[in-house]
């Protein structure tokens, strides 16, 4: 999904409900003339606090239904929100633009979703954030190249020096690599510097190989973009997740869901194959109607996995290694189960109580077509090659897979158009890792974030160049 400057915050709330609660502080006269208006004020603030005890007061006295863990964990990635201005509304809603205070791009999508989810159900008070372009008034000047390298090499500077940043940043354009710098520490313990060859965890960013690979399946007419589940999966445990489509696994709008959760937890370490994943999960019905809408889908990706083992005949890692990786020229890229140690791999570290805490009790055995494995920024710049040069799939099919199937995916792929520029990638983020790879295939600028420490470390960074970086 995309990120953006600035984010809307609507509030709606019944006029009858000022009569719940004590009246929280006003900001303006509009909000104390508004109960919508109160409750928006009484949010930004408990949540600009930070304190846990100031998000529970606001949780009781406006009942949203909110998880106060969640909202201080995007306190602490965030620095909280600062109030741009109102928007105008009518008596009942409250509108604001907001900006994020550690950066000038909002938050992630998944946590916006995260968010929105916690807080927009509630009574009296319902709350729904979605990410908006920003405003005229409110984009960032384009720079020279070497201005817009020079001010993201400070940014990152400053992050790591706030213990915040820990990992890489590439920027190429065509054959020439502009920026390739290593900042904080591979392994905290044993005082192993980051370095431009550190192999780093990829969390999602790793659709994008499953995507080549169902694609380059299609191509050999192996697969059909409409065939379903249940054809290449004939034994399949649920009949309605049987008819859901190749397509629709790579636009995830399957209904698939997802697998992380309490029974993935319990289970991590003893899901060691795309089918122990099916075993487990199998069963489930669709989470809404195929089709219908795009929901974000780990588990549609992992059934995309088995898939590929099942026509291929070789297993997922087998078939990425040798018609992903190796055509692309990746030598450090692979999926080699957590215990087995890697050479020159991050530590993952995730924040936990404060500090930064080793993520390995975390991490499932081995990554999956949804998520997982490692690679370095230098293999990520040769895979956006690969692919611009069609050594991984045809010009005509890329395209097909680079434009909006969805308003925000293509087949595996997050897409984009950044003031009429094209741009397709994929972030990932799980604790202990965040990544972010975007290319521009019409200005061939290609752009690496990786870090072994948790979302935005790295999400951020890149965001903070795309909007400086000229155009």
């Amino acid at each position: 999904m995309t990120r953006t400057l600035a984010l809307l915050l609507a509030c709606c709330l019944p006029l009858a409900a000022c009569t719940q609660s004590s009246t929280p502080p006003a900001a303006s006269a509009q909000a104390a003339a508004d109960p919508a208006q109160l409750a928006l004020d009484a949010w930004l603030e408990a949540f600009n606090s930070g304190e846990r005890a100031q998000l529970e007061v606001f949780r009781d006295r406006w009942k949203p239904g909110m998880d106060v863990d969640e909202l201080l964990e995007l306190h602490a990635e965030t620095g909280g929100f600062r109030l741009v201005r109102r928007e105008p509304s009518e008596p009942g809603t409250a509108y604001a633009l907001l900006q994020e205070l550690e950066s000038d791009t909002v938050v992630r999508d998944e946590k916006i979703d995260r968010l929105a989810q916690a807080v927009k159900t509630g009574e009296p008070a319902r709350f729904g954030i979605r990410p908006i372009d920003p405003p005229e008034d409110l984009r960032v000047p384009r720079m020279t190249a070497t201005d817009a390298i020079d001010a993201l090499v400070a940014k990152a500077d400053e992050q790591a020096a706030k213990d915040a940043f820990s990992g890489v940043l590439l920027v190429a354009n065509g054959d020439e690599v502009l920026l390739q710098r290593a900042w904080g520490l591979a392994d905290r313990a044993a005082g192993t510097p980051v370095t431009p060859d550190t192999k780093f965890r990829l969390g999602s960013m790793n659709k994008m190989f499953t995507a080549v690979a169902t694609l380059q399946l299609v191509e050999a007419g192996k697969l059909a973009l409409d065939g379903t589940v249940g054809q290449y999966l004939p034994d399949y445990p649920n009949a309605e997740v049987a008819q859901v489509t190749i397509r629709q696994l790579l636009t995830h709008t399957g209904g698939t869901g997802d697998f992380f959760g309490p029974e993935f937890d319990e289970r991590r370490l003893s899901l060691k194959t795309h089918d122990d994943y099916v075993r487990l999960f199998g069963e489930r019905a669709p989470t809404h109607p195929p089709g219908t809408e795009p929901r974000y889908s780990n588990y549609g990706f992992l059934l995309l996995g088995k898939i590929i083992e099942q026509v291929s005949g070789k297993s997922y890692y087998d078939y990425i290694d040798a018609h992903v990786f190796s055509p692309a020229g990746m030598r450090d890229s692979g999926s080699s189960p957590e215990e087995v140690a890697v050479p020159g791999r991050a530590v993952a570290y995730m924040r936990q109580d404060g500090a930064w805490t080793d993520a390995a009790d975390t991490l499932p055995y081995r990554g999956t077509a949804a998520g997982g494995g490692y690679s370095t920024a230098g293999d990520l710049l040769k895979f956006a090659r690969a692919l611009l040069e069609g050594k991984l799939l045809s010009p005509e099919l890329l395209a097909e897979a680079t434009r909006n199937q969805t308003p925000w995916y293509g087949y595996g792929f997050m897409t984009r158009e950044q003031e009429g520029v094209r741009m397709f990638g994929h972030a990932g983020g799980a604790p202990g890792m965040n990544g972010d790879l975007r290319i521009y295939p019409d200005l061939g600028v290609v752009v690496v974030g990786l870090a072994n420490v948790d979302p935005p470390a790295a999400d951020r960074l890149v965001g903070y160049y795309l909007l400086r970086m000229p155009m």
